[in-house]
């Protein structure tokens, strides 16, 4: 059965000796815990700088094909004239 985390009031009727015993307790948790949180730590910085590769890799690639395919530049089409209508004059 896993023990649950003491609340506050646990901790204050703790006695010295036990308090100090619980302390050092969390602090060999916390320095085992490490060697995990730094590969972790090294394996998410890697994760972050490929997906900034593939960005950037991403947005070369659109300027590359922007610039070998350039807009169609609308070529102005006559617009065929329409009859004008006039007001009559009275």
């Amino acid at each position: 059965m896993q023990e649950t985390e003491p609340t506050m009031e646990d901790m204050e009727q703790l006695s010295p000796d036990e308090l100090a015993a619980k302390k050092k307790e969390m602090l060999d948790f916390y320095n085992e815990s490490m060697p995990y949180l730094d590969a972790q730590l090294s394996y998410e910085k890697k994760l972050a700088e490929i997906d900034e590769v593939r960005f950037k890799r991403s947005q070369i690639q659109m300027q590359f094909a922007m610039m070998m395919n350039p807009p169609e530049e609308e070529q102005e089409k006559p617009e065929p004239e329409s009859k004008k209508r006039s007001l009559k004059k009275k």
